[in-house]
Order: structure tokens, then C-alpha cells, then sequence
């Protein structure tokens, strides 16, 4: 009920990943990133695994080898299906023997993608393509054109509700995280809510680096 991807931007180095799902607020329980990188643990996702990934990939483990720590760390390996993606673009996913309906993934080019209780098989596949297409845009702008090629594709067996994206560059916060917890149409809120915020995301990072820098809002009280 999960169809995902991870990537790296290879200009800039920024990591990020995106997430949709016939659930509620997929992306509190099955995106995690940071600058070292990005862990999807979806299926029957337990959240540990994702705060743990980041740690092993934050000490310096890459891909693989965080990904096999993941499958012994905790009980009920043959429920979960996870993607890792480390700084370097190094990939690696795996999906445990009772994995949902029809599942499937598939690495490309600084990226990997991941899905279960799929239209069919094809969908990762989709996504990552879009992905390695889309290498002049930003990161974001890719994660987005990517989620979007894999509902064209024919996405999950069945209707989506929420959708998120977050895109991490070299600081401990994200330069965009941006989710759609509950909606009929929650890719094209998805990519709605992005247009709004893409125009601003910059300026944020200013008021925090350089406040005397950084544009007003015409908020009454503001700067």
C-alpha cells in the first residue's frame, strides 16, 4: 500500500525522498532522512527502523551494509520492505517474504524505488526512469516528477490518500518537507503545495544563516 523513492542529486549532493500511500500520514511512519542519507521502511513499516538506519548511515555505514544491519536489528524481518540511500548514491532495498500484494523494486541512477500492493511490477521501474530523466531539475522537482510518473504508471492497486517529500542538503534540518496526510488527491496537493512553497524555500534557510538578510512576508510585526 506504499510506492516510494530515495535519490541524490549528483550537482549538489542533496539527498531526499517521497513517499505515497493509500494510509493515512504515510510519511510520519515510513520516510527518514538526513544529510547522510535516506531510509524507507514501508510494507508493514516499523518506524525504529528508519530512526536507526539514519544512526548507522550517520556513523558511516553505507547502504548495504546498513540495510543488513536493518533486517537482523528487530523481530518480523519477513514483514517489512526496505530501501536505503546513502550520500554517496550508494542503494540497496529488500522486501521480506510476506511482503503485500504485488511488490517490486528498482535502483537506478542515484536512486532507488520501492512499492507494494501494486497496479503491477512496473511501477518502481517508472519512477526510477523519471527520475534519471529529470537530472537538470532540482532534487525536489525530481522526487515529485517521479511519484508522478509512478501513479501514471498505475501507481497502488488502490486509491491514495497522503503523500510527502523532504530534501536534505548539508544542514541538520531539511531544506524542504513538505506532506499531504489526508486527501483524494494527494499527488497533485503534493506538487500544488510545492509550487507555493519553492518560491520561498531559499529565503528560509537566509533567516536562519543570515537574519538580517532575509525578506518580510508583509506579516504585520515581521522583520
Amino acid at each position: 500500500m506504499t510506492f516510494s523513492l530515495a535519490g541524490r542529486c549528483e550537482r549538489t549532493g542533496m539527498v531526499g525522498g517521497i513517499v505515497c500511500s493509500s494510509s493515512i500520514a504515510v510519511p510520519s511512519r515510513c520516510l527518514w532522512a538526513s544529510p547522510h542519507g535516506v531510509v524507507l521502511s514501508q510494507n508493514v513499516t516499523d518506524p525504529r527502523l528508519g530512526v536507526l538506519g539514519l544512526q548507522l548511515l550517520a556513523q558511516g555505514f553505507g547502504a548495504q551494509s546498513t540495510l543488513r544491519q536493518l533486517q537482523d536489528a528487530r523481530p518480523y524481518a519477513e514483514w517489512r520492505q526496505l530501501a536505503v540511500l546513502d550520500a554517496d548514491g550508494s542503494r540497496e532495498a529488500v522486501t521480506g517474504a510476506r511482503g503485500l500484494g504485488v511488490i517490486a523494486t528498482k535502483a537506478g541512477r542515484d536512486c532507488i524505488a520501492a512499492g507494494n500492493l501494486l497496479a503491477h511490477d512496473g511501477i518502481p521501474a517508472a519512477m526510477a526512469a523519471a527520475f534519471e530523466a529529470s537530472h537538470a531539475s532540482s532534487l525536489a522537482e525530481r522526487l515529485i516528477l517521479a511519484l508522478e510518473a509512478g501513479a501514471a504508471a498505475g501507481g497502488e492497486a488502490g486509491p491514495v490518500h497522503s503523500a510527502g517529500f523532504c530534501v536534505y542538503g548539508r544542514d541538520v534540518w531539511p531544506l524542504a518537507e513538505l506532506r499531504v496526510d489526508w486527501s483524494d488527491e494527494p499527488i497533485a496537493d503534493l506538487r500544488a503545495l510545492w509550487q507555493r512553497y519553492e518560491p520561498q524555500m531559499n529565503d528560509y534557510a537566509t533567516r536562519a544563516k543570515r537574519p538580517g538578510q532575509a525578506p518580510s512576508y508583509s506579516v504585520p510585526g515581521d522583520l
